[in-house]
């Protein structure tokens, strides 16, 4: 910067990049895009000024935008009527305006699936946000998302593509944390399970990377004092060691300043999607607020009996690809696995489910997958895509794909998925059910009059 100004480099360029175009490394003009580390690269502090205009608090963070902008353009490699040009600090925030001279740069941000409302109701901030099913859900609600965070590069790419915002990184640095504006209305988070998962190690606050992060949204909660929280974990919570670490996050979240509603394990399947799927929801109010808990109520299962949706309500309606049919000799090592366990006198292996009822709970890791195999007898071509031993098996029986996964959470269709099939039943795996979210989300912000 010489004399108030700043150097604004350009070149030319040949087309208009995407949003998604970025490398993954760091560049030579500084722009690391996903990772845990996020928070120190430019694009999360860009996207999060761009959809959120009014948030500039401080000096620090004034200059930090401008010399976010300034890195997009450059890296932008703009070709415009300022061509060299030195610009004042004021000029470069003009500069990103929508009306502004590098405006159509930052069209990608906007132009996204899930934009925010227009005129939104209430405020929420979008904690270990996965891929934004939180944020669906509250969105939908007339909410707008004043800042995200999640560390996982993959989920990041999927949520930029989404919504047009760079979660920031790892919530337990402070420098991540500084950017959370001062005020808001809801914290959202489905703070990380595995620590309590009944299919883990189970080792709670032990777990020294996953546990405790939930000490990371008390933080929060005591330094920022949002109106109200919404958090949710794997119904083992409840009664992980007995029930005491269930009743530590109460004690805590009490001490924050909050009056928490006891706690509630609902089901996915009641709320709209055909899966089973139990998780702990733990709701909580700003003790200032004098709301009584008991005036909570959780929401009434919407889809029982023959109201219920099937997986066939969601399954593809046209051939999938061979690849997601399995080989005769996979289906032969499962055979055997399951006969193991089942000798042992356990239920593991492999599941194929009723296409006309629901489906089990789709999982990360293990035999995610394979216990919700089913039978789809539409293939007609054989021919295998990818490397496989033996043979495609001829009685139908494939998993599901990455898409089905995603209806089963309640994510439209709309909702892009721009990563590998590997990273996608991850993602979609870790979220939240969104119709479950909404219901009981709904519930929260009338009792706090906000919708």
């Amino acid at each position: 910067m010489r004399g108030g100004k700043r150097e604004v480099k350009s070149a030319m360029s040949k087309k208009k990049n995407s949003i998604l175009d970025f490398p993954e490394e760091v560049s030579e003009d500084g722009i690391k895009i996903y990772g845990e580390t996020s928070y120190e690269n430019q694009m999360a502090v860009l996207s999060h000024y761009l959809h959120n205009k009014g948030n500039i608090t401080s000096q620090k963070d004034k200059e930090e935008i401008i010399s976010a902008i300034t890195a997009f353009l450059v890296h932008k490699q703009f070709r415009q009527s300022v061509e060299n040009k030195e610009l004042t600090d004021d000029e470069i925030l003009m500069a990103a305006e929508p009306q502004g001279m590098f405006g159509s740069l930052f069209d990608d941000f906007f132009k996204v699936p899930f934009p925010a409302p227009d005129k939104p109701k209430f405020t929420f901030i979008d904690l270990f946000a996965g891929i934004g099913g939180f944020r669906i859900a509250l969105q939908n609600l007339g909410g707008k998302c004043v800042y995200s965070s999640e560390f996982d590069a993959k989920a990041q790419e999927t949520y930029l593509a989404n919504f047009g915002e760079m979660p920031f990184g790892d919530i337990t640095k402070e420098s991540t944390k500084s950017y959370i504006p001062k005020e808001f209305d809801i914290l959202c988070g489905g703070f990380p399970c595995q620590a309590f998962s009944l299919a883990g190690r189970r080792l709670g606050f032990k777990d020294e990377t996953r546990g405790t992060l939930f000490f990371e949204i008390e933080d929060i909660l005591r330094k920022r004092q949002p109106k109200a929280f919404f958090l949710e974990n794997v119904k083992g919570l409840a009664i992980h060691d007995k029930g005491r670490t269930l009743k530590t996050i109460l004690e805590h979240l009490s001490d924050a300043g909050y009056n928490v509603v006891t706690p509630q394990i609902l089901n996915a399947m009641d709320y709209g999607v055909p899966q089973h799927r139990e998780r702990i929801y733990i709701i909580g109010f700003r003790k200032d607020l004098n709301i009584n808990v008991t005036d909570f109520h959780y929401p009434e299962p919407t889809s029982i009996g023959d109201k219920r949706p099937k997986f066939r309500d969601v399954m593809e309606k046209q051939e999938v690809s061979v690849k997601y049919y399995l080989s005769t000799t996979y289906m032969e090592t499962l055979i055997r696995h399951k006969a193991r366990h089942e000798a042992a006198g356990h239920g593991f292996g492999y599941k194929i489910i009723d296409i006309d009822g629901v489906a089990n709970a789709i999982v990360v890791g293990g035999m995610g997958r394979e216990c919700n195999l089913l039978i789809d007898k539409r293939l007609t071509n054989f021919t295998p895509i990818t490397h496989i031993k033996g043979e495609v098996n001829r009685d139908g029986i494939r998993k599901m794909t990455p898409r089905e996964w995603a209806r089963l959470q309640g994510f439209p269709d709309d909702f892009k998925i721009v990563v590998a099939d590997a990273s996608a039943y991850k993602q979609f795996g870790n979220s939240v059910a969104i119709p479950a979210i909404q219901a009981t989300a709904k519930k929260e912000l009338e009792l706090l009059g906000l919708i």
